[in-house]
């Protein structure tokens, strides 16, 4: 791969973190399971992708995420937190908050709108990313950082590119049946290593794959027991409140878009300095490791326990339920100076052709509904 070189420090920390997970292959007797890998190479004190102290997102970073393109996208969404506020209490919730761009911008139009946020809470794993986090909130009292879920919550969640960062398993069909693909050492590198899938392997195959009887041979894929997990956790939380609903936007498919014959290969992706590639053991602690979601798996995990799927829907159609049209129409189009960016920025989000079909955005909670202009492009139905 033609890839950007790391700095001689980046390197130096990729390399201890790929000593510190080579001593934990040897310690489990030679392979750990992927999903452990992923949560190592993204999430390991100091050294992890996400707990390190590498830029991320952005020009400098690795990606760009819709809140980094324009305030319009925080705008859009501070519409719905205060659609969700008025029918539980006036508080936010942010998983993984990035730089902090979204909630300065969901913050900043709920003032612009007189609307009251009590509480505006951030769970972030990230060091770094909480530390640029509190520069750009510094002008809001109302934002706290916790560590972990809440026992109780009620108002409005958000997850924006949470669900795909959550570590997953690899399967692959065998003619013997189906394996889990763990991770070894070969020669000195990483490399994947077959194993007979295990009975919970087994249960979530069954539980998120539509059809596995039909899919080919060598097929691989991946299964999503973390994020499932996330979600029964989210519904304790909310279950425990008076009332909420959460709204993750993240890439992803239904069960039976997901599992097609001819996606053979998966939808693991790694991100580095702006570059997309399939290999997640290219200098672990320095790339994004990412997959797409099977968004009927989260919901029938909400489901199951205790939440109401409220809505399914694109990005495009979220965002122009919420009025982000006419957001935008707040700057003159006449000066084109101050429009055209936006309006660039804002085709980006919703175009089919980029962000706008393979984005989607689920919604789940308990006591709560979505405006009626969100629910006109609902496909719930599809899930």
């Amino acid at each position: 791969m033609s890839l950007p070189a790391p700095t001689s420090d980046a390197l130096a920390a990729s390399h201890a973190l790929q000593h510190r997970i080579a001593a934990e292959i040897e310690r489990q007797s030679g392979a750990i399971p992927f999903r452990r890998f992923m949560e190592l190479a993204l999430y390991a004190p100091d050294l992890g992708y996400y707990s390190g102290g590498a830029a991320k997102l952005g020009k400098d970073g690795d990606f760009t995420t819709a809140p980094e393109l324009t305030a319009l996208f925080g705008a859009a969404l501070a519409q719905v937190a205060a659609a969700i506020m008025a029918q539980s209490a006036p508080r936010i919730l942010e998983f993984g908050a990035g730089t902090g761009k979204l909630a300065h911008d969901m913050l900043t139009e709920l003032a612009r709108a007189g609307v009251h946020v009590e509480q505006y809470a951030i769970v972030e794993l990230s060091g770094e990313l909480r530390a640029r986090q509190e520069l750009a909130l510094a002008a809001f009292p109302q934002v706290r950082w916790l560590d972990n879920f809440p026992d109780a919550f009620s108002g409005a969640v958000f997850g924006n590119e949470v669900l795909d960062a959550m570590p997953v398993d690899l399967v692959s069909k065998t003619p013997a049946g189906w394996c889990e693909l763990d991770v070894g050492i070969e020669d000195g590198r990483f490399a994947f290593v077959e194993r007979p899938a295990g009975a919970a392997a087994l249960a979530q195959i069954a539980a998120q794959i539509p059809q596995p009887e039909a899919l080919p041979v060598g097929y691989v894929s991946e299964i999503h027991g973390v994020a499932c997990g996330f979600m029964r956790s989210l519904a304790r939380m909310l279950g425990a409140g008076a009332g909420g609903a959460a709204v993750l936007l993240d890439y992803g498919f239904p069960a039976h878009e997901y599992y097609l014959g001819q996606r053979a290969a998966g939808t693991l992706m790694c991100h580095y300095r702006h570059h997309a590639h399939a290999d997640p053991f290219y200098l672990p602690g320095l790339q994004d490791i990412t997959a797409h979601v099977d968004f009927t798996a989260m919901a029938l995990a909400a489901q199951d326990a205790g939440l109401d799927v409220l809505g399914y829907m694109s990005q495009a159609a979220f965002l122009l339920g919420a009025g982000v049209g006419e957001l935008l129409l707040r700057t003159d189009p006449a000066d084109a100076m101050a429009y055209l960016p936006q309006a660039n920025a804002l085709q980006k989000l919703v175009s089919p052709a980029e962000m706008g079909e393979l984005f989607k955005v689920l919604a789940v909670g308990r006591g709560v509904q979505l405006p009626a202009a969100l629910l006109a492009g609902d496909r719930s139905h599809r899930l």
